[in-house]
């Protein structure tokens, strides 16, 4: 699924004042926060379209006292660089600076891949093929991110991956060598950073796409997203089929590390979800992460909060972390299709948009206690 960022209007003095407030609590009132496990993380957002500082700040907390040591950031070029060479960090400094106070370790999706189409790149580069694209261009942009944000250690370059090459596998030589040269250069300046790619495991066997997985199988590591769904976006496994689902990223990744990076499950009746499956399916999903821990490379779940009904998919690139692009969504753009994605995004939460917690949201916590 192609996200975008949330967009926050704010100066970086307003994020500072907010670090540096302490919480005073009565001498009688305990809270247990657990030490932070760097390989789960969960995508935090807000649960509706307009937020504060002061109410984003709350959520991070929130989502990082669950014992999450990560978060996702979807941070795309047109917004980092809108003129070539000059640098906007107002968004980003805010969700970076609230990853870092809650010390959350952070996978960064910046998106040359998304699915069907590419970039969002920036209006003065316009919309060149992937063999026009220019190295050394996505270099010095990735570096000035990198640069400016050490707790990125986990860097996704293209997502839905395998959509894009779908109908055009003689464009995975030019792509291979594209990601090579950016690999090897971001390497020399950064090397603890881990890079790799996305692919939409749904998609993948929904479609018989596991060729294209395995091609593009470079890098540090090869990253998933999972929904339990058929090509209509409806869910249509049980979540111990889901498991088994989930079981077959390590013959798609071979020799390399696996990441997963969405993996989510919706509370919608309306695809056939339900908080009782969603409850069971994280619970299942656990139980792969404990199995098979020392072959992740990270595992985060999609996501923290609903979003009201209708703000959740549109039909072109806008600026929104959890709007997707239809047309590369892998789940095509008939009106009964994309109702459904709408339906299964604004409702794949743990906690209902009004703030009451799923029973999933209790279960999470659970999870990650267990294990730390």
């Amino acid at each position: 699924m192609n996200k975008k960022i949330l967009g926050v209007v704010a100066g970086i003095a307003i994020i500072i004042a907010i670090a540096a407030t302490v919480l005073t609590l009565p001498s009688s009132e305990i809270i247990t926060i657990l030490e932070p496990n760097e390989k789960i993380g969960l995508v935090i957002n807000s649960p509706n379209q307009s937020i504060t500082l002061q109410e984003l700040d709350q959520i991070y907390s929130e989502a990082s006292n669950t014992g999450i040591g990560r978060s996702n950031v979807y941070l795309f070029w047109n917004l980092v660089e809108p003129v070539r060479g000059e640098y906007d960090w107002q968004q980003s400094d805010i969700l970076m600076n609230l990853n870092k106070k809650n010390n959350l370790k952070v996978t960064l999706y910046f998106s040359i891949i998304n699915g069907e189409t590419l970039g969002p790149f920036p209006s003065w580069i316009g919309k060149p093929p992937l063999n026009s694209l220019g190295e050394d261009r996505v270099v010095s942009v990735l570096d000035a991110i990198l640069s400016r944000y050490d707790i990125i250690d986990t860097l996704i370059l293209s997502g839905d991956t395998e959509s894009q090459f779908r109908y055009h596998e003689q464009n995975i030589p030019v792509y291979k060598d594209l990601f090579n040269i950016v690999y090897d250069k971001i390497k020399e300046k950064h090397p603890d950073v881990k890079i790799g790619n996305a692919f939409a495991l749904h998609n993948v066997l929904n479609k018989n796409l596991q060729h294209i997985v395995s091609d593009l199988a470079i890098g540090d590591f090869v990253a998933f997203s999972y929904s339990p769904v058929d090509i209509l976006n409806e869910i249509v496994k049980t979540p111990q089929q889901a498991k088994k689902d989930l079981q077959q990223v390590f013959d798609l990744a071979g020799d390399k590390k696996v990441g997963i990076f969405e993996i989510s499950w919706s509370t919608s009746d309306f695809v056939e979800g339900s908080d009782s499956t969603q409850t069971e399916f994280l619970e299942k999903s656990f139980e792969f992460y404990t199995e098979n821990e020392s072959e992740l490379e990270f595992f985060t779940w999609y996501r923290q909060y609903d979003r009201p009904e209708g703000t959740c998919i549109i039909d072109e690139l806008e600026i929104g972390e959890d709007t997707l692009t239809v047309g590369g969504s892998g789940f095509g753009s008939s009106e009964y299709v994309i109702e459904r994605l709408s339906k299964y995004i604004c409702n794949a939460g743990l906690i209902n948009n009004n703030g009451t917690p799923k029973s999933s949201w209790n279960e999470f916590k659970k999870q990650i206690e267990m294990i730390n």
